[in-house]
């Protein structure tokens, strides 16, 4: 995350968050160990919050709220963040990822981009006339599927909405290598990718496509937006997205179904 003079609060919630937090505390003429204690943590946790390397927890925003008698600003501005679409979300987002022990994807409308091939990534780059260096973005997409190379790679859970196998990106050549990439991908024993079929109809995964990252230290989830997504820790936001995983996967082929209905998919490509 990018250090104080580099905070963009104008156009960046999170950073709007850390600018007023040092702000209101440089008011009050505390130094960060002070507001440390008052809010049980260490110097350099305050540190992280107003550089925005880290995301003040909304526990403690309502604490500065109630200490700081600013009538809900911290709690608010901390709410608006969380909702938010956060410019900055890539840089969050990929190191979680590099380092995950456990992924979980539902994917409604595409591939997603640990199993996409350069191909496949390539049209949808280029579909998309924003990117300015496509072959740039499909390297770094290429190169973030090292994670599933690791000597322990992360528990991939893949759930795919059926409209994603047939939307023709690319052409019917591409399509073809995409699919019998996912066939091969969920033969690994770390995967298991299953198919939700439009028999379903509607269900909580129609709202749009999210990812469930599970390491270490915390978990987080990223949720898709089309100008842009939002990286969240909050922990009541985890747990409505895994239980929505859940009822999503509920409703999804079994994996040997999934893989046979991918084939069939790929053999009606004309």
């Amino acid at each position: 995350m990018p250090p104080r003079n580099d905070l963009d609060p104008d156009n960046d919630h999170w950073h709007w968050l850390a600018a007023d937090l040092r702000v209101w505390r440089l008011e009050r003429n505390m130094t960060q160990p002070a507001l440390g204690e008052i809010l049980g943590v260490t110097k350099t946790q305050v540190s992280n919050w107003e550089s925005a390397r880290e995301n003040l927890p909304m526990k403690h925003a309502e604490t500065l709220d109630l200490v700081w008698r600013t009538a809900g600003h911290f709690t608010r501005l901390r709410r608006l963040a969380e909702r938010a679409h956060d410019p900055g979300w890539w840089s969050q987002y990929t190191p979680i990822e590099a380092r995950a022990s456990r992924i979980c994807y539902w994917a409604l409308a595409i591939i997603p981009g640990l199993l996409q091939t350069p191909d496949y990534a390539r049209a949808l780059l280029e579909g998309g006339q924003i990117i300015e260096d496509v072959e740039e973005s499909v390297a770094a997409r290429m190169a973030r599927q090292a994670v599933l190379e690791r000597e322990h790679p992360p528990e991939l859970r893949v759930l795919i909405n059926e409209a994603a196998l047939d939307q023709p990106v690319g052409g019917a050549e591409v399509m073809r290598e995409q699919l019998a990439r996912l066939i091969s991908v969920s033969h690994r024993r770390n995967v298991i990718l299953r198919i939700v079929p439009r028999s379903v109809g509607a269900h909580v995964g129609l709202d749009g496509s999210f990812t469930l990252l599970t390491e270490a230290k915390r978990s987080a989830a990223y949720l898709e937006a089309n100008t842009g997504g939002r990286v969240t820790h909050d922990p009541t936001r985890l747990d409505d997205l895994q239980r929505r995983f859940d009822l999503i996967g509920s409703e999804a082929l079994s994996a040997s179904a999934s893989c046979g209905r991918i084939e069939r998919i790929m053999e009606a490509i004309q």
